[in-house]
């Protein structure tokens, strides 16, 4: 067994600092939940905002006015909540990308899988109008599962170019992805280029929001990132191993291609479900795994569990940013504020380490 996994999990103080830092993290993130439900454009004070999630959560049965609910239970807290699985959803795809493919600049969008998404909801943006009144839906509810098609074809695509001689190289793997996400991203500039008046929205949802989302979407981001979450749950001792390199882990009896396939395949299906509700949000996958290594070690166990939780405080507080900076109930799209904050944080972590 490597040894990183050894320390991961014995009792020696090499893994207490990891076991403190990861309980950190779980309460840093059940505290968000609640405290991010406090800051929006209708002005609610601490107390209403307590009461009304008491409410909502069945613990208090004391009066609380419809409005006041409505803001809190239905928008705020779901908004919350969605932030929080989309965030800790793409860290751990990014932990386990940067693991499988043993590159440290490898993040949820490597595949080509934001590239699929936004060519799916261009498409239902700019050319959904006929098809969505056809099947008596909104076009604005043609978008996310046009995004998750586009996501999950383009995985497909991916994984169906990189594949060698029966097996899944990392080169090959990334190297599929950069051509699948070039090809797509030429896609979505000619929609934008043949449909001038869908253009503001296709760059909008393309830098990502969680604006007008409620739990309603809920469902998506659960049917397509839980099976991900499992397989690359389930699978961190093999991303341990792989990171010995493919010749050594093959040695130790490690299946490498089944392991890489069930890997990627777990990772891109959080990635989808995440871009097809909130967009393409970016250096959450990318920054989240650096941070939590200096303080968790390599070992991947602790390492996507301190994932979790760390992408979800992490996203959560970049969209309460978001729907706070500018007045008069507009919104900075979330993508935006996590590039602003991610970009030159990551720069300096890479200039020091």
């Amino acid at each position: 067994m490597p040894a990183n996994v050894v320390f991961a999990f014995s009792g020696s103080p090499e893994s207490r600092s990891p076991r403190l830092a990861l309980a950190g993290l779980a309460a840093l993130w059940f505290a968000s939940l609640p405290l991010a439900c406090l800051p929006g454009p209708y002005p609610l004070d601490a107390g209403e905002v307590f009461r009304a999630l008491a409410v909502s959560l069945g613990l208090s049965d004391a009066p609380v006015e419809t409005a006041r609910l409505l803001v809190v239970e239905k928008i705020r807290l779901a908004r919350v909540c969605l932030a929080a699985l989309c965030g800790g959803a793409l860290a751990v795809a990014g932990a386990a990308l940067q693991g499988v493919l043993r590159n440290p600049l490898a993040d949820p969008f490597t595949l080509g899988i934001s590239a699929g998404a936004a060519c799916g909801a261009s498409m239902a943006i700019a050319l959904g109008g006929g098809l969505a009144a056809a099947f008596g839906l909104s076009q604005a509810g043609l978008v996310a599962p046009a995004a998750l098609c586009g996501a999950l074809l383009a995985l497909c695509g991916a994984l169906w170019l990189g594949r060698g001689r029966g097996d899944f190289g990392r080169e090959s793997v990334i190297l599929a992805g950069i051509a699948v996400a070039a090809f797509l991203g030429a896609l979505v500039a000619l929609v934008k280029a043949l449909n001038e008046e869908s253009v503001t929205s296709i760059v909008f949802w393309i830098l990502g929001s969680l604006q007008g989302r409620g739990w309603d979407s809920l469902p998506l981001l659960l049917g397509a990132s839980a099976p991900g979450l499992l397989a690359v749950g389930l699978g961190w001792r093999a991303l341990d191993v792989l990171s010995l390199g493919d010749e050594q882990a093959a040695q130790l009896g490690l299946n490498v291609g089944r392991a890489r396939f069930w890997l990627l395949a777990g990772a891109s299906c959080m990635t989808a479900g995440c871009v097809a509700v909130a967009g393409v949000i970016g250096f959450v996958g990318l920054v989240v795994p650096h941070v939590l290594r200096l303080l968790l070690g390599p070992g991947h166990g602790p390492l996507l569990t301190g994932a979790f939780f760390g992408g979800g405080v992490l996203l959560v507080w970049a969209d309460v940013l978001a729907r706070s900076v500018l007045d008069g109930g507009q919104e900075l799209p979330v993508g935006v504020v996590t590039a602003l904050l991610g970009g030159p944080f990551f720069a300096l972590l890479v200039r020091r380490r």
